[in-house]
């Protein structure tokens, strides 16, 4: 266990960050239309996920007698909300460009209501768990080689950046609720993994393409960027195949989160961020440190 709690860091709680949306162009990413859209659609899931993670660990909080894991749990809960903040800023920049934002949000927060309101208790926590496993490893996976966001504006390089460190500050909270007072079965918490995975790519690659409508390229345009823009991200070489060994990970009945390292370069974030007070100079100094 000592081996394994060596990679654990606490949540800070970071907020009024200012990362200049405004000034971001329409394609943010290098000028592409359909990775910049697959960026802004995950990005749209974040708001009203953030808040349904919040109440699926608000649902166990009387039950942890643990000071410490009470201490993060409290400091996670006010990380989401600043999280959600910061991407209600995005999406409103989306929703400035024409995007059917509000359309998106609408049917999220009705998944998210029936989940709460239907499912149990364990299902839910299980879900964020998952949910903070795999957001992690897609931060480790974005910033830990130089090349993969180097087209992305440096302004929304660096909200990922404060996003992806807090995301591995507090990957392991909810998982430490699960586990401690959440009563989960392990069939149920390596489903949830997969179910999760499915619903979180399938919904951003369909919003990606309706924003890429509102954008107005035709149909036989979006397929041609499909074709060509989805193997950046699922190809053989692609940044979310490379996460798949630790992802797998999850499925051992041993598993924790802490198992896998910070990200190597998570204190050239924190030192420039105490040093500047400038969350932009921190995100760009946290991507300019990756491996080239």
């Amino acid at each position: 266990m000592n081996a394994i709690m060596q990679y654990q860091v606490n949540p800070v709680v970071r907020s009024n960050l200012d990362f200049k949306l405004d000034e971001i162009p329409r394609f943010w990413f290098g000028g592409d239309p359909f990775i910049t859209r697959m960026f802004d659609a995950l990005s749209l899931t974040f708001p009203d996920g953030e808040r349904y993670f919040i109440q699926s660990v608000r649902l166990f909080r009387d039950q942890i007698s643990d000071p410490d894991l009470k201490m993060r749990v409290a400091d996670f809960i006010r990380q989401e909300a600043q999280h959600g903040i910061a991407h209600d800023k995005m999406n409103q920049v989306m929703k400035d460009q024409g995007m059917p934002v509000d359309q998106f949000i609408q049917r999220l927060k009705k998944i998210f209501k029936f989940e709460l309101e239907q499912r149990s208790p364990q299902y839910n926590i299980a879900m964020t768990a998952a949910a903070e496993h795999l957001t992690a490893l897609m931060a480790e996976t974005f910033y830990g080689n130089k090349n993969t966001l180097k087209d992305a504006h440096p302004y929304v390089r660096a909200l990922l950046a404060w996003h992806a460190i807090e995301e591995m500050e507090h990957r392991d909270v909810a998982f430490d609720v699960m586990k401690q007072v959440g009563d989960v079965p392990e069939s149920l918490r390596k489903f949830t993994l997969v179910w999760t995975t499915f619903l979180m790519f399938g919904f951003t690659l369909y919003r990606t393409n309706i924003m890429l409508k509102y954008d107005g390229y035709t149909a036989l345009e979006r397929l041609k960027m499909n074709i060509k823009g989805l193997p950046w991200f699922f190809g053989k070489n692609g940044c979310i195949v490379q996460m798949k060994q630790q992802y797998r990970d999850w499925f051992d009945p041993d598993f924790h989160p802490s198992q896998h390292p910070i990200i190597a370069q998570y204190d050239v974030w924190v030192k420039t961020l105490a040093e500047t007070n400038d969350p932009i100079q921190a995100g760009e100094a946290f991507w300019q440190a990756a491996q080239g």
